[in-house]
């Protein structure tokens, strides 16, 4: 029998991708350092690596579905403030905001476009 002695290891373009969708995906929390950062920040990485980089185009479209559902669910949650129901929705629509975008970094490092649970697919698949 032969054993190759190294595991198969990702292609650079591979590699370089997987970089770019995990800092594309925790781009998202920069929301919590800057203002806006959240919106900014991941439209200017795409941007600026999307050309260079293929492999981004998927995890792209996943980032700005959540982040325009985000912003929907956020006004919902506003809305039923009214009502309070609200109050306890935006607390939980905030954990998910710090929750999906880890999981999303953690899935595309992998090699995996993760779709975001409650995500609604504005533009494409």
């Amino acid at each position: 029998m032969e054993y190759d002695s190294q595991p198969d290891l990702p292609s650079h373009s591979d590699r370089q991708t997987r970089q770019w969708a995990t800092i594309l995906h925790l781009s998202l929390l920069s929301g919590l350092i800057i203002p806006l950062g959240g919106l900014v920040v991941p439209v200017i990485i795409y941007m600026l690596k999307k050309d260079d980089v293929p492999g981004l185009v998927p995890h792209g479209r996943v980032v700005f579905n959540w982040v325009i559902s985000f912003i929907l669910y956020g006004i919902i949650c506003v809305l039923l403030m009214l009502i309070a129901i609200g109050f306890v929705l935006i607390w939980i629509l905030g954990l998910l905001g710090l929750i999906f975008p880890i999981i999303g970094a953690i899935k595309a490092n992998d090699g995996e476009v993760w779709q975001y649970p409650l995500s609604i697919r504005f533009l494409g698949n």
